[in-house]
């Protein structure tokens, strides 16, 4: 399930990762209270277990000035998801949701709108980033695309998400090959980050642009709504197929 969203807002934080996953949580709150707190705290603290879905942001016509973008227009969200309960209550709650606020920043709600998700009909694929990618290694050092690694590591927290969430994971190892990726060095105010590190920003190297992907078609298929590699809820990941 895919969801657009327009939103009109005359300044926007770079930083915005945070402001949307607060958007989110508003909005299953309004929808569905119960499904919020089920998929976010467990025994009454915060739910660490992944989640299933992934977003990206597109700012219309903008001006930057030190970390805020002014818009001319308008900023798009787009959220995917292949859980059809949980996208169907964020749906039902971003449509509730007129306005949301954060700090000194406002979304005011203007469209709300399902995308049609196209079809994988073989065990390869040509994907774009629509957020960049992000993965780690088992030290939680976030890696770059040329480390022996990377494929290994994408193959690990693929499997573990497919895991997590439809019981079994990948059918056969992924082959990921980069077409044309560009490092994109994403920065990040997270509360818990400086609580732990006494540092106001995390900066993630991650990549963006296109790649293949050759595996299994089902397998193709769940990476291509729930998004491929870390921080997938957070707004890295999400990709569409080209």
């Amino acid at each position: 399930m895919r969801i657009k969203c327009e939103y009109k807002t005359d300044k926007f934080p770079l930083m915005y990762q945070m402001m949307i996953v607060g958007l989110i949580k508003k909005s299953l709150k309004q929808s569905n209270k119960s499904y919020y707190e089920q998929l976010y705290t467990y025994n009454d603290k915060k739910n660490k277990q992944i989640k299933n879905f992934t977003f990206s942001v597109f700012m219309n016509g903008y001006k930057i000035v030190d970390d805020i973008a002014e818009i001319e227009n308008s900023i798009t969200v787009i959220i995917s998801t292949p859980d059809l309960e949980l996208g169907i209550n964020l749906y039902n709650g971003l449509l509730n949701t007129k306005e949301f606020k954060y700090k000194s920043f406002e979304l005011k709600k203007q469209r709300i709108s399902l995308i049609k998700e196209k079809a994988i009909n073989e065990g390869e694929a040509m994907f774009k980033t629509l957020s960049p990618i992000a993965v780690k290694n088992r030290d939680g050092r976030f890696i770059d695309i040329n480390n022996e690694d990377y494929e290994q590591e994408i193959n690990y927290i693929v499997d573990l998400t497919l895991r997590t969430h439809r019981g079994y994971g990948l059918k056969e190892p992924i082959k990921f090959i980069p077409v044309s990726m560009k490092k994109v060095v994403v920065k990040e105010k997270i509360s818990s980050f400086k609580e732990i590190t006494n540092k106001d920003i995390m900066y993630v190297n991650s990549y963006g642009g296109v790649f293949k992907l050759v595996g299994a078609r089902e397998d193709l298929e769940e990476i291509y709504k729930s998004g491929i590699g870390y921080r997938r809820s957070q707004g890295f990941g999400n990709i569409d197929l080209i």
